[in-house]
This record gives C-alpha cells, sequence and structure tokens, in this order.
C-alpha cells in the first residue's frame, strides 16, 4: 500500500471504522481494533488492543469444532498501517469483508447483531451513489476545470455529485425552503443573492469564511448543499491559501452548533475551521476522509 492509498471512514453509532482499499485484490480491509472498540464500547486504546490481543489467542486454542469461520478469523488477518493515538502509523490488524462479520459473531447481544446488519446493509440509496461520485471526483478531470468560487462553479460540483440522480441536478432552485424553521434565501432574488454572494473577496482566511457562509444562508439548491459546498470551500481554500480542511477533526455535533449559529454569528464556525487546516492540499487520503464526514454530517 502506498502513501495514496485509498482509506474510507464509515459511522456506526458515532465511531469511526477505517478501511483500506486492495487495489490488487479488489476488496476493503476493515480495521479490527476500530470493530472491537465499537462492540465492546470502548474508548481506550491500549484496552481495546489488549481485548483483541486477549481473543486472538482464545481462538488460536479453539479446536475445529467452533466452525471454520471462527477458527480461521486469525490466520484471514493481515496488517495495514493505520495511523495510531501516538500520531505515528503502525502496522494494525485487518479483515476482509467475511471475517469483520465473523468477528462481530464473536460479541454476543443486540448491538453486534446491529452491527452486523448495519455492516451488510448495501447503500443503494442517492446519498450512497452520490458519495461514491464524490470519492471519484479527485482523480477526475473535472476537478481541475471547476471554477473557484464562483456560482457556475458550484453548479458544477453539484451537476457531478448529483447528476443522474436528482432531475434538479446543478439547477438553481426555483422554490423556498426551510430547515428547522429557519427560512433559507427567497427564491426570487436568489439569482441577486448569487451574484453578490459570487463578488465577496476571497483572499484571506475570515473572507472566505464569510463567503462560505453566506453561500450556506443562500442555499442555492433542492438537496445537497452541505456535501456540495463543503467541497467549494476547500478548493476556495485550496487556490487562494494552500490548505484545505480536515474535516476528521470536526465532529458532526460541533460542526452543526456552529452552521446554525453562523446565520447570525460565524465565530464558532470560524475557530472550528481554523483550528482544522491542514497543508495536505494534495493528499488522496485527505480528500476521502472529508467527503467520509461530509455525508457523515447529513446523516440524520
Amino acid at each position: 500500500m502506498n502513501a495514496q492509498q485509498k482509506i474510507s471512514i464509515r459511522f456506526f453509532d458515532d465511531r469511526e471504522v477505517r478501511a483500506i482499499w486492495d487495489e490488487q485484490n479488489a476488496k476493503w480491509w476493515f480495521s479490527v481494533l476500530d470493530i472491537v472498540a465499537v462492540l465492546t464500547n470502548q474508548n481506550d486504546y491500549t484496552k481495546t488492543r489488549n481485548y483483541w490481543k486477549y481473543l486472538k489467542a482464545r481462538l488460536k486454542k479453539e479446536n475445529s469444532e467452533v466452525g471454520s469461520a471462527t477458527t480461521q478469523l486469525v490466520s484471514i488477518t493481515t496488517q495495514l498501517k493505520l495511523l495510531a493515538p501516538d500520531g505515528k502509523r503502525r502496522l494494525s490488524d485487518m479483515l476482509d469483508y467475511k471475517g469483520i462479520i465473523a468477528l462481530g459473531k464473536q460479541f454476543p447481544g443486540k448491538k453486534a447483531n446491529r452491527f452486523i446488519e448495519w455492516f451488510t446493509f448495501s447503500d443503494e440509496s442517492i446519498d450512497g451513489k452520490s458519495k461514491t461520485k464524490a470519492y471519484a471526483l479527485f482523480e477526475s478531470s473535472l476537478i481541475d476545470s471547476i471554477e473557484v468560487g464562483t456560482t457556475n462553479g458550484l453548479k458544477q460540483i453539484h451537476a457531478y455529485l448529483f447528476g443522474g440522480l436528482y432531475d434538479f441536478a446543478g439547477q438553481i432552485r426555483q422554490k423556498n425552503i426551510s430547515k428547522g424553521g429557519f427560512q433559507f434565501a427567497v427564491s426570487q432574488f436568489l439569482g441577486a443573492t448569487l451574484k453578490q454572494i459570487e463578488q465577496m473577496p476571497e483572499n484571506t482566511f475570515d473572507e472566505i469564511v464569510e463567503k462560505y457562509v453566506e453561500m450556506n444562508i443562500a442555499h442555492p439548491f433542492m438537496e445537497g448543499n452541505g456535501r456540495t459546498t463543503r467541497i467549494w470551500l476547500d478548493l476556495i481554500l485550496k487556490k487562494r491559501l494552500k490548505k484545505c480542511v480536515d474535516w476528521s477533526k470536526i465532529s458532526k455535533t460541533d460542526y452543526m452548533n456552529a452552521m446554525v449559529k453562523s446565520a447570525v454569528n460565524s465565530s464558532t464556525l470560524n475557530e472550528l475551521l481554523k483550528n482544522a487546516l491542514t497543508d495536505q492540499i494534495n493528499s488522496r487520503e485527505m480528500y476521502m476522509k472529508g467527503i467520509d464526514y461530509s455525508y457523515y454530517y447529513e446523516e440524520n
């Protein structure tokens, strides 16, 4: 696995489950420690690692009567490098799809059953398909031709993410919409509003955040605004400041609360984004993590 490996993050009960794509064998490998932490409801890395160490030792001792899937769990485990709590990449035990299901069966109870049901669920929803397209955008030639900081650029991103999924993909809405009692920009004046936002300066970090806030208040599309504008924001930051946001550093609750407040005062959002800035603008892993978190923010 090289430095440009494709890492995906799934979320179960608001906990990360990391996966690495194996190009050679065309399959995902999932972090055993992440899943053990989920199923034991454990936040302590050392305790999670010790639990898995104990479980491995127990499985090795069990005879073939236990069942092939169980006895093979240890032998089918591979090791790939993942980020450890100390900030370094260390070899970590990984299992493939079948291995994870077998692992889940080692944990009795409703939570383990829920986990297996979640893990085996095939996401054929609009969001699921759109997320796959968002992943592909990184390798797409379109990403270099998108107009940065313009309404047209935003429409290009939206059309790419939702083309074939929504009949209004890439089209500015013609209806009024609201969310949680908040009324977004009136559709009758949306064209003029977007022209004003487009002309806003984007030379400093503060200016870029204000422009992002105004675009969110405008909410130009019927659906998919958040996922689209977060990519739009990162492209502005990349062009102007040679930075992007490491979205994995911003919790869902903190982000949603800051976005609600931003309509009146954007200081909380400004601070959240500033603390999550990174210069890894060409990192495939950083982009993939960003997409994972972006779509996670939108889950109910």
